[in-house]
């Protein structure tokens, strides 16, 4: 699979194609198919709390007491893929599972898990089997499998997934054939399994059909994960032109054609199908002094997510667990079901052009220095073994660092022009950045001689990530090989 990746990704580079609707078969073209019926607890999606690392026990056990209809209980984007976290995440949820997790409801009277594994890219160096390491996603399914899915279905509480950054129905037709061979090999009724799937590749977006056939008697639907799809069309097509992805938070956002043409594909396609659609995560973490500021932002996260409704998502997810509940009394007023899967997208006509039509703009000094900042500050961060961190009221996470270090490796490459001085983006003016960066980081938070080495060391990462000539296809497969890195995590 991953070299079928690197194959398609030459043949893309050498031939100067752009993807296009795949060919259907006659089964997938049939308008009659549906996925099959998700369980009672699925049923409602409206708001789910993700990034949820459960190594994170504080964190996990906020997020079981919330009023979330779900948690994306998270071994990827929110979650530092280190031993010790791998087994306490593993260990809590085991816990959880049995009830003997203190301070939580039981399973049944909690928000559902929705359990996101590693994505295939990543492995566990910690397990070989026959003399080769394992991948990272099966031993993490494994596990969770293994251990919980029995007692999780007694109650109709899963086993319940999340499956990230695949990129091609081929991929989700893999993940299907282990679901059924571990229901055959549990003992467990098939279509036990329910997963929903990212779409987090810019090739997903012209396989939607084929994805949901492939998943059809294992659906939960689709998911939309905006960052680490905007990373997918920098880490395909970075090398063009035309490709060229301008400062993301002065003009990248969703109602933007690219995204909004695949936000209403993605919904277009899951009701036809009869499964859920749901949006991406409002990564806003609310302060806690300022009651004033407080409520500003999370009306303007109502706003934000008020458009997903009206677009016919059926659900979201935040981070912060307080803003599950105005979230929760938002949806009821507008909405007043579970779901809308009644509200039919068919008259809505998306183009291969709309989904590659990326915003016109260009590059600002000061979203070049925030990409430097949050790149140096989540290498930092795994590096202590923490898989976010929050920066100015909102979290960064893997999809967050991946966007940032594409988009400067992207400047370089382009040699872009930055807005108002007209300055050329170099490599000698990014080095000079990230100096500067690491220089102001170290003064502001009064780091100890440790921790200046080691911000000292994310930021050399960095600056090796962002040269390269080739582009490192994802920042957590760089970060977990690098020596460096494992040896400050001891792994």
């Amino acid at each position: 699979m991953l070299r079928y990746r690197s194959i398609r990704k030459l043949t893309l580079l050498d031939s100067g194609e752009l993807p296009f609707f795949q060919p259907q078969s006659v089964e997938v073209r049939d308008k009659t198919w549906r996925v099959a019926p998700v369980p009672s607890r699925l049923q409602c999606r409206a708001v789910d709390i993700g990034d949820i690392s459960p190594a994170d026990t504080e964190m996990f056990m906020k997020a079981l007491n919330s009023p979330a209809c779900g948690i994306q209980t998270d071994l990827d984007d929110g979650h530092c893929p280190s031993w010790s976290n791998q087994l306490r995440g593993l260990y809590n949820i085991y816990q959880f599972v049995r009830g003997n997790l203190r301070g939580v409801p039981v399973m049944s009277d909690a928000p559902v898990i929705m359990f996101r594994p590693r994505a295939w890219n990543m492995f566990e160096f910690n397990m070989m089997v026959g003399g080769k390491v394992v991948p990272g996603p099966l031993f993490d399914f494994g596990l969770h499998m293994f251990h919980n899915s029995k007692l999780m279905m007694k109650d109709g509480n899963g086993p319940f997934f999340y499956l990230p950054k695949l990129e091609g129905s081929n991929e989700v037709k893999l993940w299907n054939d282990i679901f059924v061979w571990t229901q055959q090999r549990l003992g467990l009724p098939q279509g036990s399994i329910k997963a929903s799937v990212l779409i987090e590749s810019i090739f997903c977006s012209f396989e939607l059909d084929q994805i949901l056939f492939e998943l059809r008697h294992h659906s939960a639907g689709l998911n939309c994960g905006m960052w680490d799809y905007s990373a997918s069309l920098i880490s395909n097509f970075g090398h063009r032109a035309d490709f060229i992805l301008p400062d993301r938070k002065k003009y990248v956002s969703m109602d933007k054609q690219y995204l909004k043409s695949y936000m209403q594909l993605v919904i277009k396609t899951c009701h036809a199908r009869g499964c859920h659609a749901t949006g991406g995560m409002a990564p806003v973490v609310l302060p806690k002094d300022n009651p004033h500021l407080r409520q500003q932002i999370t009306n303007k996260v109502c706003r934000a997510k008020l458009n997903e409704i009206k677009a016919g998502a059926d659900g979201f997810l935040v981070f912060d667990p307080d803003l599950v509940q105005p979230l929760i009394q938002m949806w009821k007023t507008e909405v007043n079901s579970k779901n809308q899967l009644h509200v039919s997208r068919s008259e809505l006509m998306v183009s291969r052009n709309d989904l590659l039509q990326l915003p016109r703009g260009g590059f600002t000094l000061q979203g070049l220095q925030d990409n430097i900042t949050v790149g140096i500050l989540f290498i930092d961060a795994w590096s202590r073994g923490q898989g976010v961190f929050v920066l100015n009221g909102a979290v960064e996470d893997s999809a967050t660092a991946e966007i940032s270090r594409s988009q400067i490796w992207q400047a370089i490459r382009h040699r872009c022009k930055l807005e108002g001085d007209g300055l050329i983006v170099t490599k000698a003016l990014v080095c000079g950045e990230i100096k500067r960066i690491t220089d102001e980081l170290v003064s502001q938070k009064s780091y100890n001689s440790v921790d200046t080495e080691r911000l000292t060391m994310s930021a050399k990462i960095l600056e090796e990530l962002v040269l390269k000539r080739d582009f490192p296809q994802f920042i957590t497969t760089y970060l977990y090989e690098h020596q460096a890195f494992r040896n400050s995590l001891q792994l």
